[in-house]
């Protein structure tokens, strides 16, 4: 008997190119703000609206996605997530010419925010589907591919601005599109299995709402999102202010070092996850990011606080993939609502921990360590939540 090509070694592949594809369509187009600005004449605070858009498409459909995958299944939702990814990244390159460019690009990253969003809420529970040894370890190395992605856009979209001029950053867009396109091929043939077994049914969203370990689960992904952003968004500058660098230098040594170093930690975990246990390694991390968050508000030294930011990406790297699992595995009805709600929880916390810096660095006249310092409640916060958690398992496992 021969084997079959497609098997549940190319799904976990797929999955993890999703995750690249999730990262082109959040980072590339910042690298062409001061681009847009110049060619197009748009102003900067329109500019800056495109992340903030991006993001609102991107929580919209976390939110629909409850109601519209488990109804035309994983297959298809996962194809459109692919489809408009590379057409929203196509259209970039053609939109802005034909029409008032401000207006073709929202279009166009409307487009793409769409397939970002879905495969926020899709890749981890179809991941979780594939018959793998360890959920843990899966799910920690899937979610450093994101981390991967983030520096591959940021470097190769660098070294191709160097080699081929900025002017034809249209060529990129087509050549980026490539990748949803491709994975987008590879997941018409690879099978994926349901996440509920047929015998089961999916939790409903008021038994969700009802269940107190879905709170606390919401809870912890909101501070996992805020813990790992309200630092990552701020690297940049805190680089710029602290080292007296240019931006380009700033981003280099500010948000790629806090990518790579989080990516690391996820890759580290999913390789030796099964001699680790999750909520052990979860409270050392989380108590790090305490620890890191501290380094860099309070210390003078410029130096000492970067060291702080990069240990502040180590320790969040298992905060997310790490509370997927614990959700898999302690509500394992949670179905797509779950995993949906969660996606949503993660992105609410990623807006309001920069949120939080910058509102407080305000009121602090640009007193950016005074902001990060406040933002210590979320890692606080979850170290909070995961002694409830395994207080409530014990409890659990003696009944």
């Amino acid at each position: 008997m021969t084997k079959t090509k497609f098997n549940y070694n190319t799904t976990i592949l797929s999955c993890f190119v999703g995750y690249i594809v999730q990262a082109i369509v959040n980072n590339f187009i910042p690298l062409l703000f001061i681009t847009f600005q110049n060619s197009y004449n748009i102003p900067l605070s329109k500019i800056t609206l495109l992340v903030t858009f991006n993001f609102c498409i991107q929580l919209t459909v976390d939110l629909l996605a409850t109601k519209f995958v488990d109804k035309i299944g994983y297959r298809a939702s996962i194809l459109i997530a692919h489809i408009t990814s590379a057409l929203g990244l196509l259209l970039l390159a053609i939109l802005p010419e034909i029409m008032n460019p401000f207006t073709g690009i929202l279009i166009s990253v409307s487009i793409y925010a769409i397939g970002g969003g879905i495969i926020e809420v899709l890749i981890s529970p179809i991941m979780e589907s594939c018959p793998t040894d360890n959920k843990e370890k899966a799910m920690s190395l899937l979610h450093s591919f994101y981390c991967w992605g983030h520096v591959g856009v940021v470097l190769l979209s660098t070294i191709f601005f160097k080699l081929a001029g900025i002017e034809n950053w249209r060529i990129l867009c087509g050549l980026w599109a490539i990748v949803p396109i491709l994975n987008g091929i590879l997941f018409i043939k690879t099978p994926i299995a349901p996440l509920i077994s047929s015998e089961e049914k999916g939790m409903t969203l008021k038994e969700l709402f009802k269940n107190k370990v879905f709170w606390v689960l919401v809870i912890m992904m909101v501070c996992s999102g805020a813990s790992e952003q309200a630092v990552s968004q701020w690297a940049s500058a805190f680089a710029e202010q602290g080292l007296g660098i240019s931006k380009a230098a700033g981003d280099l040594a500010g948000p790629m070092t806090f990518a790579i170093v989080m990516g690391a930690t996820r890759a580290i975990y999913g390789k030796h996850g099964d001699k680790i246990k999750l909520d052990s390694f979860m409270l050392i991390s989380t108590a790090l990011c305490v620890f890191s968050y501290l380094l860099i508000s309070l210390t003078p030294s410029p130096i000492i606080s970067l060291v702080g930011c990069a240990l502040c990406g180590a320790s969040v790297g298992i905060m997310w993939p790490g509370t997927f699992s614990k959700a898999a595995a302690s509500l394992r009805s949670g179905g797509t609502a779950m995993f949906a709600l969660l996606a949503l929880a993660g992105d609410l916390g990623c807006s309001s921990g920069p949120s939080l810096v910058g509102a407080v660095s305000g009121i602090a006249d640009g007193n950016m360590k005074a902001g990060i310092l406040t933002s210590v409640i979320f890692p606080v916060t979850l170290i909070i939540c995961l002694l409830i958690s395994k207080k409530q398992a014990r409890k659990n496992t003696s009944n």
